[in-house]
């Protein structure tokens, strides 16, 4: 069987955090991270997605973190720069530079906000994927948007040579069938506690949150479920199933992750309104399932 476009961005992609200190981006902080994941094997880093407060960088933090990224990593795993945006011209403008810079491939997220047509999805995501030179990944998260990227849309995608990937949030398992079935384009999981069951049709990986925490078990996961071990996948994935719930469950992405990182001594925890850090009542429920994970011996109060 062929491989699939994209195929090459298989396995754990980790969709880092931004740290900051005192209200500006902590790039000390930044690369002690990035090193993290590295030295855990990590096969690709997502840097200023959702997980990376996006929305609440300027333009030049926005381009100097991927720039820090790529710099740091320096071939050592992929770089896929989260450069979308509800602006086709600014989704542009970003992505140009990354691949400039050397990223490996753009996660473009679905435009949010101003909820354009179908047809309208089509024509933004074919502008990026005509425009530079390194592959697109779609990222289809209505959730955030407000609006779904179909199935035909994608499908349509699929046969530009640019679009090769697509991160798939929708919460749907036959969604990720019928993206799988009917494209050569690979899917990677957006939800980290649905990895599992999309890999079992067909999906090829995740996009994660959780590997902030413990990518090491992350690529267990994907690796045994990649490999066809889906007995050993699935004590993976019940082992994990209440971290990745808190990660999404507690309070919306990143709030409860930056709060686990700063627990374990990771990241200060800070973010930028209108995000503000978890409650206290749930920061008590993420500290119990940490340590009933087994991070309780790096944990502070």
């Amino acid at each position: 069987m062929a491989a699939r476009k994209g195929s090459d961005f298989a396995g754990l992609s980790v969709a880092i955090v931004t740290p900051f200190a005192d209200g500006e981006v902590d790039y000390v902080r930044l690369r002690e991270q990035l090193e993290f994941q590295i030295a855990a094997g990590t096969r690709c880093i997502v840097p200023v997605g959702t997980t990376g407060e996006s929305p609440t960088l300027s333009h030049q933090e926005h381009d100097r973190v991927i720039t820090e990224v790529i710099q740091c990593v320096a071939g050592r795993a992929k770089v896929m720069a989260g450069t979308g945006s509800n602006s086709t011209a600014e989704a542009l403008r970003l992505t140009r530079r990354a691949a400039d810079e050397g990223a490996d491939a753009t996660l473009q997220v679905a435009p949010y906000y101003n909820k354009p047509t179908q047809e309208g999805f089509y024509q933004h995501f074919r502008a990026v994927a005509e425009e530079v030179d390194i592959p697109v990944c779609v990222y289809n998260i209505p959730g955030r948007t407000c609006k779904e990227i179909e199935v035909g849309t994608i499908q349509r995608l699929a046969e530009l040579p640019g679009i090769t990937m697509v991160k798939e949030a929708t919460g749907k398992l036959d969604q990720c069938s019928a993206i799988v079935g009917t494209t050569d384009l690979t899917v990677l999981s957006g939800d980290d506690s649905l990895t599992l069951p999309m890999m079992s049709v067909g999906a090829e990986g995740v996009v994660s949150v959780v590997g902030n925490l413990v990518p090491n078990v992350m690529i267990e996961l994907v690796n045994a479920a990649a490999a066809g071990d889906f007995l050993t996948a699935r004590q993976v994935h019940h082992r994990l199933f209440a971290l990745c719930s808190n990660m999404l469950g507690l309070a919306t992405n990143p709030i409860p992750v930056k709060a686990a990182m700063q627990m374990l001594g990771r990241d200060t925890g800070e973010l930028r309104l209108p995000m503000t850090a978890l409650e206290a009542p749930l920061a008590d429920q993420l500290r119990e399932t940490l340590f009933a994970f087994g991070l309780q011996e790096t944990a502070t109060t």
